[in-house]
């Protein structure tokens, strides 16, 4: 139960970040100008009459944070009473700790209106949070829980672990390119002005092609994990699964971000390539973590993930 739990607080995270990515595609950042408040209404009772323009993808996003925000604090407190893996309990903490700054940097980027390092804290925290919560559900699977066979493969750890790291750099670059308005610095794709690197250089446009180039290390980085693991483990439908989907993923996110600028930052459109980002980051994720798992021998794996039965801390 625990497991589907936290599954169901990823999916609202990945929920929130939608309602984000909106909310910063319309430029809807200051449209409700006062926190914790909504124009001085108690933010559960502002009017349904009054969500209009962009009051209603921020107010929705603040309601759908709320939410989030609630459903962490029951998360962190369950793991804490059935989970005996104390490192386990230890996340589900973090969880809170995360959610609960990023309410509070959300606040502020609308109280001392959008400035760019709170903004792009905002988003990178997001991610990371929702990173925090996916790995809750991952170790907390019936699959992570039961004995597996070792897979002693150091190689694989490291191709993944860099992967995930350059994945989580490139949506910080994003963040910091939507958030400096550079996301048509470099109008044309997939050239710069017709060429490979831009003629021209202003500071937008060199954020905008840092991502460009970004987008390229993130592709290739994908794309030796998946080699990786389809040629050395194919028999492993744990690490299978998440690179064949990571393949996917990194297509749809490349093509969107093309479609981006082609369509001058349509905010569906911008909001799809957010969201698509952080499904890449988690994928990403799941497939690094169970590559940790999988170099421990069987007998560990069940010792440290098998909880007694049974049992709940006081």
């Amino acid at each position: 139960m625990l497991h589907r739990y936290a599954t169901v607080v990823t999916a609202f995270t990945v929920l929130l970040i939608a309602a984000g990515g909106m909310v910063t595609s319309t430029g809807s950042g200051l449209s409700v100008p006062d926190w914790p408040t909504t124009y001085g209404w108690n933010m559960f009772a502002f009017p349904l009459s009054k969500w209009v323009g962009g009051i209603r993808y921020e107010h929705s996003h603040r309601l759908i944070a709320s939410t989030v925000g609630l459903l962490t604090i029951v998360l962190a407190v369950w793991t804490w009473r059935v989970e005996p893996r104390r490192w386990v309990r230890t996340l589900g903490f973090l969880c809170l700790g995360a959610v609960v700054l990023q309410g509070l940097l959300g606040g502020l980027t609308v109280l001392w209106l959008l400035p760019a390092p709170v903004s792009i804290g905002h988003a990178g925290l997001a991610q990371i949070f929702f990173c925090l919560t996916l790995t809750l559900a991952v170790v907390t699977s019936p699959g992570w829980l039961k004995p597996a066979m070792p897979v002693i493969d150091p190689a694989l750890r490291r191709v993944a672990t860099f992967t995930t790291a350059a994945i989580y750099a490139q949506i910080i670059l994003g963040a910091t390119m939507r958030h400096n308005d550079a996301g048509l610095a470099i109008p044309t794709f997939p050239l710069a002005f017709g060429h490979l690197i831009p003629p021209v250089w202003t500071p937008r446009i060199a954020i905008h092609y840092a991502h460009r180039v970004g987008a390229v290390i993130v592709t290739l980085s994908i794309l030796a994990t998946a080699i990786h693991v389809l040629s050395r483990h194919r028999d492993r439908r744990e690490l299978v699964h998440p690179s064949i989907l990571l393949l996917l993923f990194v297509c749809s996110q490349v093509t969107l971000g093309a479609y981006v600028v082609m369509t001058g930052l349509n905010p569906i459109v911008n909001t799809a390539h957010v969201v698509n980002g952080a499904l890449v980051l988690g994928t990403s994720l799941v497939l690094t973590l169970r590559s940790y798992r999988a170099t421990l021998p069987a007998a560990r794996v069940a010792q440290a993930s098998l909880p007694r039965l049974g049992e709940v801390r006081p």
